[in-house]
């Protein structure tokens, strides 16, 4: 017993002075420590611990150092005008920069930009792009399951890679574990490439299973990308009665924002599959004998007659910076008149709660909407629970009653939103690899912003009083969730 005592106290020290961690997640792991002892500390080597992430992702990290143009456009930006809107240019040109000096996210202006709540019809969109495709099809999903969603794409990838085309399926480890490997290789013998990112070994043990890639990415032939919430399983176009209607939000990307998208895609291939896709500059230009858009940005401002920006931000366990949640945060912070929020999962840090409730304490309109039933029951508990710290600031909460709400975004002011693979909460934040575009436009956001009101239509208010009135056991749950939720 002694002894125990010794091992626990020597492990405890490990958690507290070589984690740079939440320091709720620190006594949350020193409780389970506590009660569970030795076997605490296994589970957190699984679950927890981060000190391998430097050497886990060393290589990744230096590819993403590259900067491509974002010096160049940073100080292009100090003397001209960024190509937006005078008032948008002036009241979040300090975002823009922010984004441009962490991790060199480009700001394009020459962009279009569709939007899909439905995944039927934006998978009947994919398709026809997809048997478009003359150069490459370069298509990454979080999920990819083996159900008619998928062998409604697949004999399309088969056949543009017999035609000639390049076709690169990269998946997530985890999320690609409903697929039969004979399928994997039928569609390597027709010519596709396929990657796995942090693949199980022996058989189906994920010695990474807390780090996933939960980026949804599609670019084809660098004139359309495609980014957002759907992933690849029959729930996503509402063919699953457990969920019912499934609704999501995926954006259809035209212009330079599309290069942007196909540089994640080729840093996470890279670091997946071993393939330097940048040894190519073909793969980063408008087409084979045009001119390469890697250096975009600075001209496009001047010359385009659109005025969409956008830009492509990215977080992950591999960057020094939580960069989505800080855009999140500052987002808050400028809203003047409303924030709208659209997510499966709330389980905010405390600085994102911070800066709502203090946004609401502010006379800002603060809504959030979730779902009205959990995919994920500890996280929907949890989430429940984290409501209250809103409505009790005035913010106003939501349940969509029309099915599944899966979309993922924010929209502040009908002036700027962000939209992508990113929940609200602390895993999409910390530990999932996510990527979403920043919108600088007005048109394209109150569209957004159109569309949640409209879900209100099917949505429950949580009351005050509604809230208020739950059941001791909800309570118990709610709290439990919400403790155990830093393990993550």
């Amino acid at each position: 017993m002694e002894h125990l005592i010794y091992i626990n106290l020597i492990l405890s020290v490990i958690i507290v002075f070589f984690q740079r961690r939440d320091p709720k997640a620190v006594w949350t792991w020193l409780l389970a420590l506590y009660f569970i002892p030795v076997f605490g500390f296994l589970f957190y080597l699984i679950l927890g611990q981060d000190m391998r992430k430097g050497k886990m992702f060393r290589v990744k990290e230096v590819e993403d150092r590259m900067r491509y143009s974002a010096r160049n456009q940073e100080e292009f930006l100090k003397s001209h005008d960024i190509g937006l809107d005078t008032s948008l240019a002036r009241d979040y040109a300090d975002l823009v920069v922010y984004n441009l000096e962490t991790s060199g996210s480009v700001l394009t202006v020459d962009n279009s930009v569709e939007i899909f709540t439905d995944g039927e019809k934006k998978f009947k969109d994919l398709r026809e792009e997809l048997s478009k495709a003359v150069r490459f099809i370069h298509l990454q999903y979080y999920i990819i399951k083996d159900d008619q969603l998928f062998d409604s794409i697949m004999p399309i990838l088969m056949e543009r890679a017999k035609a000639g085309v390049e076709v690169r399926i990269l998946c997530d480890g985890m999320g690609g574990r409903f697929m039969r490997k004979s399928k994997w290789e039928r569609l390597k013998e027709s010519g596709v490439k396929v990657g796995i990112f942090f693949p199980p070994v022996l058989g189906r043990l994920h010695l990474r299973i807390n780090y996933r890639n939960h980026r949804k990415i599609v670019v084809i032939d660098n004139r359309v990308g495609y980014v957002g919430g759907f992933n690849i399983g029959r729930e996503y176009i509402s063919q699953d009665p457990k969920f019912g209607y499934w609704r999501d939000t995926h954006l259809k990307l035209q212009g330079g924002s599309v290069l942007s998208l196909q540089i994640r895609f080729a840093l996470d291939w890279n670091y997946a599959v071993g393939e330097n896709l940048f040894k190519n500059m073909t793969y980063f230009c408008e087409d084979e004998d045009g001119a390469c858009l890697y250096n975009m940005g600075v001209v496009d401002m001047n010359q385009t007659e659109k005025k969409l920006g956008i830009q492509i931000i990215a977080s992950g366990p591999d960057a020094r910076s939580r960069q989505i949640r800080d855009n999140y945060i500052r987002l808050f912070s400028k809203a003047k008149h409303h924030i709208y929020i659209q997510t499966p999962y709330f389980v905010p840090d405390d600085a994102v709660l911070s800066a709502l409730r203090v946004a609401a304490r502010s006379g800002v309109d603060v809504r959030l909407m979730i779902p009205c039933k959990p995919d994920h029951p500890f996280v929907y508990w949890a989430t429940y629970s984290y409501v209250g710290d809103l409505l009790s600031e005035g913010a106003r909460c939501y349940t969509y009653e029309n099915g599944f709400l899966h979309s993922k975004g924010v929209m502040t002011d009908g002036r700027v939103s962000s939209y992508g693979t990113a929940n609200m909460d602390i895993r999409s934040f910390e530990l999932n690899f996510e990527v979403n575009a920043v919108i600088y436009d007005e048109e394209t956001t109150r569209k957004l912003e159109e569309l949640f009101l409209e879900d209100l239509k099917v949505c429950k208010e949580i009351t005050p009083e509604r809230y208020e009135a739950r059941s001791i056991f909800i309570r118990i749950k709610e709290q439990g969730s919400r403790l155990l939720s830093p393990l993550l």
